[in-house]
Order: C-alpha cells, then sequence, then structure tokens
C-alpha cells in the first residue's frame, strides 16, 4: 500500500513518479501519527471495491502549436498563485511561447504563500517547483504592478496575444449580524495573512488579550487558525511564520478556541485529513460538543470524532469543535466582548434539504476576538463582466471571450485544493489554444517597448 501525506499532498495527480512535494511513500514507513490512514484506506477499498480501476485523474490530452504560431504566442497572466504559475507551465510547454506575469504584490505564488500555514511545509515546497516554472527563459515577472491602477485591461489586450487572469478570490463572505464591524471581528483570512507576513495584513489588529477566541465557521483555514492560535510558539519559531505574529503569539493569553458549525458534525466542512491532523496534536485537548446529540455515521470523520467526545479533558489548551450552533450577533461597545450564539436545529425545507433554523436556546460567550471563516469571495476586475451572486467571471471553460481568460477561484469559484489548478490550467489554456488554432485571436509579434512603470524584480 501507498500512502499519501494529506498535509503535503497538493492533490495535482502526479503521484508516485512525479510528486513535486515529495508526499508520497509505502505504508512500510509510516510513523504513529500517520498510521491511521493505512486504516483509512483499507476502509475505503472495503466499500469502493474499484474492481475496474480505472484512472481517478486522466491525463488531458494536449494540442500543441506549430512552431511559426507558438514564436508569436505572447501571453499575459495577472495573478502569480498556483492557478497562474500552473497557466504558464502549460503555456511554455509550447516551444518559442513567452509568458508575463504581473503580481500586485512584490512577492510571488500567491495562497501558496500566504494562504498555507507555516507548520505546513511540505504544502508550502509546492513553491520550489513554482520556481523551476520561473527560471525559463522565457517567463518574466513584474511583481508590484497592480492592473487596474498601474495598467488597464485594454493596455494589456492591446500588447500580448491574451490575458490571462488568476486573480483568485480574495474578498471573504459576511455573517451579517450586528455587532460586526466591532474592533476584534475580523476575517479568518485576515489572520492568516497577518500570521503569514501578507503586506495587506501585517498591522492586522489581533487581540489575544482574553483567554478564548470565537471562530464562526468549521472548515480547512478555520482548523488552520485554532492551530496556530493554540500552538507552542516554540514550534512555530522553527517554520516561516511572521516574526512579528510569532512574538504576539508569544505573549498570547489565548487557552481555548471554539469553532461554531451551524449544522451536525456529518456537515462539517473541514476535510478528512485536517481533521487527523488535529487529532494527533501532542499538547491540545479536542472537545466536541455536539449539543448533547450523539454523533451519528459510520464514516471515518465521525468515527474519529466519537473518539476525540471520549477522551478526558487534561486541562491544558484546547479546542472545542462546537457544533449546532450559530452566530447571533457580536456583543460589545466600541470593541467585541462577545459572542452571542443560539443553539440550532435541522429542519426539512422545500427542496428536501436540511437547513440549519435557530432556537431559542441562547447564550454568550466571552472573548474578546470573533474571527469569521464562512468562505472566500472573487471581486470584480474591470472591465470584464461579473457574476455577483458567484463571486465568479462568467466564462466557458475559462474564455471569458476570445483572448481574455480566467483561471482558479475567479473561475470556478472558492473550491478545491492548490492541485485543483493544475487541472483547471490545463483547460483554461486548451481553450486558449483552441482559439489560437481558429484564429480567434491575433498573434502579435514582440513588444519591444515598456508600457508599464514599475520596476522588473
Amino acid at each position: 500500500m501507498l500512502y499519501i501525506d494529506p498535509a503535503g499532498c497538493i492533490d495535482c495527480g502526479a503521484c508516485l513518479t512525479a510528486c513535486p512535494v515529495d508526499a508520497i511513500k509505502p505504508d512500510r514507513r509510516l510513523t504513529a501519527d500517520e498510521a491511521v490512514f493505512a486504516h483509512v484506506n483499507a476502509d475505503y477499498f472495503e466499500e469502493n471495491p474499484h474492481e475496474d480501476r480505472a484512472p481517478l485523474g486522466p491525463v488531458r490530452p494536449r494540442v500543441y502549436l506549430d512552431e511559426s504560431q507558438s514564436r508569436l504566442l505572447h501571453v499575459a497572466i495577472v495573478g502569480s498563485g498556483p492557478a497562474g504559475m500552473y497557466t504558464a507551465d502549460e503555456i511554455l510547454r509550447h516551444p518559442g511561447a513567452r509568458v508575463d506575469v504581473f503580481e500586485r504584490l512584490n512577492e510571488p505564488f500567491g495562497l501558496a504563500r500566504f494562504g498555507v500555514a507555516p507548520d505546513h511545509r511540505r504544502t508550502r515546497s509546492i513553491t520550489d517547483r513554482f520556481r523551476v516554472i520561473a527560471n525559463d527563459k522565457r517567463f518574466t515577472y513584474h511583481l508590484g504592478v497592480e492592473i487596474g491602477k498601474d495598467l488597464t485591461h485594454e493596455q494589456l489586450a492591446a500588447n500580448y496575444a491574451a490575458v490571462v487572469y488568476a486573480v483568485g478570490a480574495s474578498s471573504d463572505h459576511r455573517l451579517a449580524i450586528e455587532g460586526e464591524e466591532l474592533a476584534g471581528s475580523m476575517a479568518a483570512t485576515e489572520f492568516v495573512g497577518w500570521y503569514n507576513g501578507h503586506v495587506d495584513h501585517r498591522a492586522a489588529k489581533v487581540r489575544l488579550s482574553h483567554s478564548r477566541v470565537v471562530i464562526v465557521g468549521n472548515g480547512n483555514v478555520a482548523l488552520d487558525a485554532a492551530r496556530i492560535l493554540t500552538a507552542d510558539p516554540e514550534r512555530l519559531a522553527e517554520t516561516d511564520i511572521s516574526r512579528d505574529a510569532l512574538a504576539a503569539l508569544r505573549r498570547s493569553r489565548v487557552c481555548e478556541v471554539v469553532l461554531l458549525g451551524r449544522r451536525g458534525p456529518e456537515h462539517a466542512a473541514f476535510t478528512l485529513p485536517e481533521l487527523i491532523g488535529l487529532q494527533s496534536l501532542p499538547d491540545v485537548d479536542i472537545i466536541v460538543d455536539n449539543g448533547g446529540e450523539p454523533i451519528a455515521g459510520n464514516s471515518q470523520a465521525a468515527k474519529i470524532l466519537a473518539e476525540m467526545a471520549a477522551e478526558p479533558n487534561r486541562g491544558r489548551r484546547r479546542i472545542v469543535l462546537r457544533f449546532r450552533t450559530a452566530p447571533v450577533r457580536v456583543v460589545g461597545a466600541e470593541r467585541v466582548e462577545g459572542i452571542e450564539v443560539a443553539r440550532t436545529k435541522l429542519v426539512p425545507a422545500a427542496d428536501g434539504s436540511l437547513r440549519a433554523t435557530l432556537t431559542d436556546d441562547t447564550e454568550i460567550i466571552e472573548t474578546d476576538m470573533v474571527l469569521r471563516s464562512v468562505g472566500y469571495r472573487g471581486r470584480p476586475i474591470p472591465s470584464l463582466p461579473f457574476d455577483d451572486k458567484r463571486g465568479t467571471v462568467p466564462n466557458d471553460k475559462g474564455r471569458v471571450t476570445p483572448g481574455t481568460y480566467v483561471v482558479g477561484w475567479i473561475k470556478r469559484g472558492p473550491t478545491g485544493f492548490i492541485g485543483t489548478n493544475r487541472n483547471d490550467a490545463q483547460e483554461t489554456v486548451a481553450s486558449l489554444i483552441a482559439d489560437v488554432r481558429a484564429e480567434r485571436i491575433q498573434l502579435k509579434q514582440r513588444q519591444r517597448r515598456r508600457m508599464w512603470r514599475k520596476v522588473l524584480v
């Protein structure tokens, strides 16, 4: 049996012969903390035999341009995160093609650098693969250049055969409750940017003077934030966490982090690997609060949560997974002093789904910091259409119009993992190449003048 490290794996599908982050190994090399995955894998194939052994990640066939076309293919990519870098890799497979990557920040790699927790080192090592892509002589970075401010879409379109937007989903969903704007209430994405040293969030007012932090949401980002808040700062010192954040965490009084989920454990947003990682924390208690209800289901996650619920409280730092609980309002005058929550019950909706409905069972949880972790959302791009409901740019397999394309979260919404962008980039570039072959976009001679003001880095 082969074991794929869930913390390191980027879901790219390359696997055994070409794992870019060294996340795969045989089961005989599993550590004690990883041994549970041998049973997870065995249980999976008991329930899902996969008798035909069809490929789970089939390779998309590529269509290549001839050399006369590819030598004139000069593409601008806006955004240097995983989606942008995988797109550059796909384009550079065409001999003679060139790529210019424009990045608003002065440091590349987007969420691979600023969204991955610093203690997930193997996941972060995908940036080594991105550096290999950037070392191609046909690749050029333009860091510190913001499209819409330093350059317009129209300028890019006039100077490149195609423009691909890989700008992600940089905004966040709101809770839409009273008190959400109080000091001490912030997006979990802002907190993640703070401990990762993101230039936009280095000065965030992170409050760590109370014994408790409350996080609304229970996805992987919420679990990352809870883990960092309760981690031994000396372990974090061995990572590349922001030095300012590390100093603040060393002074922190936080000893409990409460994660709120509107529905039950069976509907939790976190993935199984992240839950297992939480279970293996050596010095943190995990408390499971399901509102007095038993943890139902036979899934591996349900089994692990039931094990967690049965564990005694050792009085250490702790993370509380509180299900069937929803925020009602953030309490405080000028700053957060607590959050009022209500127990919920699941009620069948007209479409057959179960909706979490508030009950009259309410209480106030004291805290001075509330993090909302209820999803990312894309922002409009000047001169491009925008679906305000989905937070994406409308597209057909990445094509907005011939010559203008999107990839990643701004294309499909905030779903998937780092490696999901690899297949997504292949689809978008396939649309771009099809437009070149059908002469729907005009190939351009190499530009000899610079239209931007920023200095290349």
